[in-house]
């Protein structure tokens, strides 16, 4: 697949499918299957198995791994693999290259979990990774206000496969003159903070956004990017006024309950089991109903 496709699949809405998991904690295959194949009759064409909303930092090796082939075995030539990689720079290549053999065309590195990371390291960090991979698309996720937008210039010259960036910093602001510093046509920019942000984010140059919402959702989530590819503000803003209680739940309390919430609508709609992993939790009994209201009221 070439750079120019992949690109394009950035331009979209990106989803981050959950990972289900059975009552004794296994990932449940059975729901995960009925989880992307809804996704892709709903018309979404780019998925990233082993996202934040797929709980990545609480998935085993052997886990991730298996998020990945099952993602290729359901979507096949329906949609195009982002896989998410990450910890430390090992495991990270390990993970693209697995992800390479499985379907993958793009891998979306994951901000390095680390307390002490250099501007420096940060670019040595997604250099390896990239280089390991030449022929995938890389997409580092960038959650750091601090870093200079000529850090991912300097990456890019030396790794002409970053293609695009999720840019999960919440300051549509700071995103655009961090585009700009970096090159604003140069990248995919992807709104990496979802729905509530992409309306402000596509306005300063972001053409794609990802989203767990539209694991509950799909028509939502495509109602709002064809409004923003049609430069329709007021509809997208329809759809961000329907879905703004829902992401003030995932949002609450600094995104602790961003997969439960999700994770709950799903166990309303018959779904999936509502369990998530340590250190994630159960939803108290009033937001379970609040969401169960909400989702009531899309009409599903």
């Amino acid at each position: 697949m070439s750079f120019e496709t992949q690109r394009a699949a950035l331009a979209d809405v990106v989803a981050i499918p959950v990972t289900p998991f059975t009552e004794d904690g296994r990932i449940d295959r059975a729901a995960h299957r009925v989880i992307l194949r809804r996704l892709l009759d709903g018309g979404v064409r780019t998925l990233t198995p082993n996202g934040n909303t797929g709980e990545f930092y609480a998935l085993s090796p052997a886990e991730r791994r298996e998020v990945v082939e099952l993602t290729h075995a359901e979507a096949a030539d329906r949609a195009v693999l982002l896989a998410g990689v990450g910890h430390d720079v090992p495991t990270a290549v390990a993970a693209a290259r697995h992800a390479k053999g499985h379907g993958a065309s793009m891998v979306m590195v994951h901000q390095p979990v680390h307390p002490y990371v250099s501007d420096a390291g940060w670019v040595a960090y997604h250099r390896a990774v990239a280089e390991a991979v030449p022929d995938l698309g890389v997409v580092p996720y960038l959650r750091d206000a601090g870093l200079p937008g000529a850090r991912l210039a300097e990456l890019a010259d030396a790794c002409p496969n970053v293609i695009g960036v999720k840019y999960a910093v919440p300051d549509a602001a700071r995103f655009a003159g961090f585009a700009r510093d970096a090159g604003l046509d140069r990248f995919i920019w992807v709104a990496g903070l979802a729905e509530p942000y992409a309306p402000s984010y596509f306005s300063a140059g972001a053409t794609g956004f990802t989203s767990g919402l539209v694991n509950v959702s799909p028509a939502l989530s495509l109602r709002m990017i064809e409004a923003l590819r049609d430069g329709d503000h007021p509809l997208a803003m329809k759809v961000w006024e329907q879905i703004r209680r829902f992401e003030e739940l995932r949002a609450a309390d600094g995104s602790a309950h961003n997969v439960t919430v999700v994770k709950e609508a799903l166990a309303t709609l018959g779904l999936c089991r509502r369990d998530v992993r340590a250190p994630s939790s159960l939803l108290p009994d009033a937001e379970r109903a609040e969401v169960a209201a909400i989702v009531q009221g899309w009409s599903l």
